[in-house]
């Protein structure tokens, strides 16, 4: 378990690298990471490199037994570049290329852009191929599967379309083109989305492919550069580092070949009254990805500030107790963005831990804290997330539910996050899996929306319930086929056997709370509505108003060995629970009952060690019994319980 930050030289006059080499090794740095907007500084001219500079920093770290994490700079080429190449520059929607000096707007599928990058990593690679203290590879940095319209793009979507189809009647067929008049006779008649309408009103069926599309150059440009990079360090750790932007990427799919999940960590500094706010969620779902320990590359240290108005500062005990939280639900390590807070450039008020008055203050000072805790938790080195809930998740559905609002306020990880809070309310871990992937070690699987079919998650969930497994699933599901049409069977088509009931009505209530009503308790959903019609399922909850009054809102049927709920509306927060329990009754995983709100519960155990994590994520102090021992919070503040049961 390593603490560490983000460090950029190539900001700072050298004479400030040393003094802070030295902080940092005092402080209890173990890890920098560097380079991933430096191409500039490294290849000033076409073809003209220059490593010396960074040679210097990574001796003084090296002195220091600080390890480095080296970034592929390519997120930003150089301005030399875009201006004698402009093709690398992605196109928008309006047809124009992106302007640039600002950072991320190249095309990954511009064979020029390739080849530059191709050229640069392996003057890297060749360069640091003997560095003594490399830690790992990030490749690029925060890559998004943004829409790019320029000519390469285009190819490209053609070239994926053949492969994928066969044959423009196929495309026709999959894309219901005869509706509008839209059928393909050429394939040069297949374009990116360009024009100013919105994307709501394309093709359905179309822009899933096209988001498909852009989410594997995206993840084709990664494994683009993993490639190169394997042959000069076979051996190394090779990531890229992600966050939940508006365009994503198939997380799942972008890490498969990387060595382990890299993500930036901003939780809140202001904490809202209501909703699902706590980052255990983000941390348990990039674990989730690989079903392993990641690595947080920026993590919360100070003031947030840069495209938006600067936020309320961090509060006492969030930098030590947000780090905490990561390690908690999976971390192996923290790096702190940044060391210092820019004095120049777009993101001078994105605060680091030591601010523009360059003297190390209180968040500083609880950097150095965090360290130390975690320095007297070396034995929990080896420990893991052992779940026996999990959530599903597909990014199609995620894709397509972007495409086609299905009603106000309405997303696709709602649901996902609410029963996330739900389970973790009894402090029970929950990993956040791809829905394909394999459900053996679990007792509960959460299948929130399932709207795109996918054969395979159906298959397997049947065969998880015929098993004895508990499954959820909920309102939305079974909705569109593979190609984002509708599918014309009841709801949730494909599913209705399991749950033993179907949807006769539905009613997209938006943001009106509906009552549900539960064992004689009054609860609440939102978002949605479905009218249930039940066969061989129990009713278990209905509506309370509406036309519906009455009708089940939550069931629960015997399935094989196991049994299937389903819920009709997106619950809040204390139908969700009731669920959660219900669930938790039936199995062996042990849970925590009356935890006060927003204390959360987390274990890491393995090589024969366990490790309780209780997190006061709140700016209240708690006080509360837990395994008979009384326990006091203060805001923020994690205890770490060696040994026992939860």
């Amino acid at each position: 378990m390593k603490t560490g930050v983000d460090y950029y030289p190539e900001h700072w006059d050298k004479s400030l690298w040393e003094q802070d080499a030295d902080l940092m090794k005092k402080s209890g740095v173990s890890l920098v990471r560097m380079a991933e907007f430096a191409w500039s500084k490294m290849e000033p001219e076409e073809g003209v490199y220059d490593f010396a500079w960074l040679d210097e920093a990574v001796k003084l770290f090296e002195d220091r037994n600080i390890e480095v994490i080296l970034c592929t700079p390519t997120n930003c080429p150089p301005l030399w570049l875009y201006e004698k190449y402009p093709e690398v520059l992605q196109t928008g929607r309006d047809g124009k290329r992106q302007e640039p000096a600002i950072r991320g707007h190249r095309c990954y599928n511009a064979p020029a852009y390739r080849g530059f990058v191709e050229k640069f990593v392996r003057k890297m690679g060749e360069h640091y191929q003997n560095m003594a203290n490399l830690a790992a590879w990030q490749i690029d940095n925060e890559v998004e599967a943004g829409f790019c319209c320029c000519d390469s793009c285009a190819e490209k979507l053609r070239e994926w379309l053949k492969e994928k189809y066969g044959s423009l009647e196929a495309v026709n067929q999959a894309y219901h083109n005869e509706v509008w008049s839209g059928s393909y006779s050429a394939w040069s008649q297949v374009h990116p989305p360009l024009g100013d309408r919105p994307v709501t009103q394309y093709n359905p069926a179309y822009m899933l492919d096209y988001q498909r599309f852009m989410s594997d150059s995206t993840i084709d440009y990664v494994n683009f550069q993993q490639r190169l990079l394997r042959e000069y360090f076979p051996q190394t750790p090779i990531t890229t580092n992600t966050w939940f932007c508006d365009h994503m990427p198939d997380f799942y799919k972008l890490f498969d070949k990387l060595d382990f999940c890299s993500y930036d960590n901003y939780p809140a500094t202001v904490l809202p009254e209501e909703g699902y706010y706590s980052h255990a969620f983000h941390l348990d779902f990039i674990r989730g990805v690989k079903q392993k320990n990641f690595w947080i590359m920026e993590q919360l240290s100070g003031t947030p500030g840069c495209w938006m108005p600067m936020a309320p500062t961090v509060k006492p005990g969030m930098i030590k107790g947000y780090g905490m939280q990561a390690f908690a639900h999976g971390a192996d390590a923290v790096i702190n963005f940044r060391f210092r807070s820019a004095v120049g450039g777009a993101e001078m008020f994105w605060h680091g831990l030591i601010d523009h008055s360059n003297v190390p203050g209180r968040r500083y000072a609880e950097f150095e804290e965090l360290y130390r805790t975690v320095k007297n938790l070396k034995h929990m080195e080896g420990t893991e997330i052992r779940s026996g809930v999990a959530l599903l998740c597909g990014f199609e559905s995620e894709y397509a539910f972007s495409l086609q609002l299905q009603a106000e306020g309405a997303y696709y990880l709602e649901q996902m996050q609410a029963f996330h809070s739900a389970f973790t309310h009894y402090g029970v871990n929950v990993d956040i899996i791809d829905q394909e992937a394999d459900l053996g070690k679990y007792r509960i699987v959460v299948a929130p929306a399932m709207y795109v079919r996918s054969q395979k998650a159906s298959d397997q969930l049947h065969i998880f319930a015929q098993n004895g497994g508990i499954v959820l699933l909920t309102a939305r599901s079974g909705v569109k086929d593979e190609h984002n049409n509708c599918i014309m069977q009841p709801l949730p088509a494909g599913y209705s056997d399991m749950t033993g009931c179907w949807v006769e009505e539905y009613d997209a209530v938006g943001n009106r709370k509906i009552p549900v009503i539960m064992d004689g308790q009054y609860y609440q959903g939102m978002r949605w509505c479905d009218i249930i019609r039940t066969e061989s399922a129990e009713t278990l909850a209905v509506y309370g108003e509406n036309f519906y009054a009455g009708k089940a809102a939550v069931t629960k049927n015997s399935y094989g060995k196991g049994c299937v709920y389903y819920i009709g509306t997106v619950g809040l927060p204390g139908l969700c629970r009731r669920l959660a329990e219900e669930m938790l009754r039936q199995t062996d995983i042990p849970y925590v009952e009356n935890l006060p709100e927003r204390v959360e519960v987390t274990v890491r155990e393995g090589k024969g060690k366990r490790f309780t994590f209780l997190f006061n994520n709140d700016e209240a102090a708690k006080e509360f019994d837990f395994r008979g021992i009384p326990m006091r919070m203060e805001p923020f503040e994690m205890k770490v319980l060696e040994g026992g049961e939860v």
